[in-house]
């Protein structure tokens, strides 16, 4: 399978969990971590039911990932997001030592990149633009609906 093949498969299943944060009322923003062709860790947006402004998709996913895995370094492992990680988020993968990063959608407004590429570890590859269009509708139709409140 090429690794176009594979992110897609593992973008859909970060997609999945967006919907789960968009059923909740949460900015749809989804993650997996795989390690060794499985996913061990998935999770979305928790901001509003916590009431955490921290609970982004990426650290739910990294505190899950790291706690299966026995340790703080995810360096056999790849993040699937929906949207380009916040500085908040990307710093942290960068601490995790995450060995690659694939996301959705670019965020103009509060991705990373706005900020500096640096934040993530010097170690980590970037693949960027999976599903982006369907992971760039999730938020628009969802702020879209918030605006019309």
């Amino acid at each position: 399978m090429s690794t176009e093949q594979t992110d897609s498969i593992f973008m859909k299943a970060a997609i999945d969990e967006a919907m789960k944060a968009l059923e909740k009322q949460e900015v749809p923003i989804g993650a997996v971590i795989v390690a060794k062709g499985q996913i061990i860790a998935r999770a979305h947006n928790l901001t509003e039911t916590l009431n955490d402004p921290t609970a982004h998709a990426e650290m739910q996913a990294i505190t899950s990932a790291t706690n299966y895995i026995g340790g703080k370094y995810l360096t056999e492992c790849t993040i699937y997001v929906t949207v380009e990680p916040c500085p908040m988020c990307a710093s942290a993968l960068g601490w995790s030592q995450i060995s690659t990063l694939v996301y959705g959608t670019h965020d103009e407004k509060k991705g990373y990149t706005t900020i500096s590429e640096k934040l993530l570890h010097p170690g980590t590859k970037v693949r960027k633009g999976i599903l982006a269009e369907e992971c760039k509708k999730l938020m628009t139709d969802f702020f879209r609906k918030k605006r019309k409140k």
